[in-house]
């Protein structure tokens, strides 16, 4: 199966909207935690998998890195990345994850923002990944939480003067397909628990360094009220892991 919504041309224009496309990784509620687990990029070769616009390409690209590979099923997304986030050092190639077939030792890092809840096979990724990077290679991802996840209507519940009542959580073991509302459209995404999550790493050979449940910056909270209500549940999973 190789989903990809973004490539939709009503549902890629109301993305293009979206703060994090307009501003970057700066209006990036999990950005502040994220940067904290990167490895040293420096003289490295980075692998970003579901690229997206490129913002995660650029950065690792200022940090140092030798070579970046910044890899996305998006048509759309990857003529964007191009445009706002070029360099010398960055290269773009259209790939679905699943399809990735590098050779062994390839890359150094592997970086992921926000695209591994859209594949039915985490584990078949966690292998993948484990074969292309180099000894001691780390990956770093985030991925909707699996509490945001559960569900799957992705939204609030109201009470009767259309104030937030509670998050709703449900089917939480219940691993899949979820049909989701995503910026007004429909789309499909993964659910998997914490649990899956770090098994398929360990199983793949990993060794895991991190895990985090971020909150936004302080100062994010300060400068958006509406930002408060994502302090009543998680709406991110960040994992670093280390190749041994």
């Amino acid at each position: 199966m190789r989903e990809n919504k973004y490539d939709d041309e009503q549902f890629f224009g109301a993305y293009s909207r979206f703060a994090r496309s307009v501003h970057g990784l700066s209006a990036a509620g999990e950005w502040y935690e994220l940067k904290k687990l990167f490895p040293d990029f420096n003289n490295k070769r980075v692998l970003d998998i579901g690229c997206g616009y490129g913002w995660h390409c650029r950065y690792a690209a200022e940090q140092g890195a030798a070579y970046v590979l910044g890899s996305d099923i998006s048509e759309k997304m990857l003529t964007v990345a191009k445009e706002k986030n070029a360099s010398a050092i960055i290269k773009y190639k259209k790939m679905a994850m699943e399809d990735m077939d590098f050779e062994a030792g390839s890359f150094d890092v592997a970086i992921s923002s926000l695209a591994m809840h859209y594949t039915p096979d985490f584990s078949l990724i966690c292998r993948k990944l484990y074969k292309c990077l180099s000894d001691g290679g780390n990956f770093v991802f985030s991925c909707e939480h699996p509490i945001f996840t559960a569900s799957g209507s992705q939204d609030w519940v109201y009470d009767a003067d259309g104030g937030i009542s509670h998050w709703p959580v449900d089917h939480y073991f219940i691993s899949g397909r979820r049909d989701t509302i995503f910026l007004g459209e429909k789309v499909v995404k993964y659910h998997r628990t914490i649990t899956d999550y770090v098994c398929a790493l360990l199983e793949a050979g990993f060794m895991l360094n991190s895990l985090v449940e971020p909150m936004p910056e302080q100062s994010m909270l300060d400068e958006d009220a509406d930002m408060l209500k994502e302090m009543r549940r998680p709406m991110m999973l960040l994992i670093s892991a280390k190749k041994v």
